[in-house]
């Protein structure tokens, strides 16, 4: 069991609390978990990465062990401590301006 934390705006779509469970088989690794959710909760595909291109959303960050992944291939395995339901996944909803 993987733990996942959405930011609100998923949250609300997919009605869930912050952080959620899911099943990932095999090794644990970005595309893995949010093939995962998506199968999950239908709902939240398309708004964590494109349809298209499969690539993170701009204004999405992806965080384990308190290291930012967001700019890491998608297939690179995650920390055991991620795997294992330890450390949760997080999907981040970035700020910008000025």
């Amino acid at each position: 069991m993987v733990r996942v934390e959405l930011p609100f705006h998923l949250r609300k779509l997919a009605d869930v609390e912050s952080e959620v469970n899911v099943d990932v088989a095999g090794v644990v690794t970005q595309r893995a978990i949010i093939d995962a959710l998506e199968a999950r909760y239908p709902m939240l595909r398309g708004t964590i990465r494109d349809y298209a291109t499969d690539r993170r959303r701009p204004y999405l960050r992806f965080f384990a062990c308190e290291e930012d992944r967001s700019f890491d291939g998608p297939d690179i395995p995650l920390p055991d401590a991620v795997a294992s339901g330890a450390q949760p996944f997080m999907i981040v909803g970035a700020l910008s301006g000025g």
